[in-house]
């Protein structure tokens, strides 16, 4: 069970009918869509700014599962 094989979204943010944030991958996979990828190798190189964030995403998605911070 990791944010990839599983859905989890943060309790106080889940509404009926809106997609919650979601501690997935799925914020590289939005920025790859936008930058209109034919998703043919090699994959388009992520800016720093996408690997901290999906970075960021983990550390909050372990620190609210365990309480873990890293």
């Amino acid at each position: 069970m990791t944010p990839d094989s599983s859905r989890f979204w943060p309790k106080d943010q889940y509404r009926i009918g809106i997609s919650p944030p979601s501690f997935d991958k799925q914020f590289v996979r939005d920025w790859l869509e936008a930058e209109k990828w034919n998703k043919q190798p090699p994959a388009p190189a992520l800016p720093d700014d996408v690997l901290k964030k999906t970075a960021e995403k983990y550390r909050d998605a372990l620190k609210r599962i365990t309480g873990i911070s890293v």
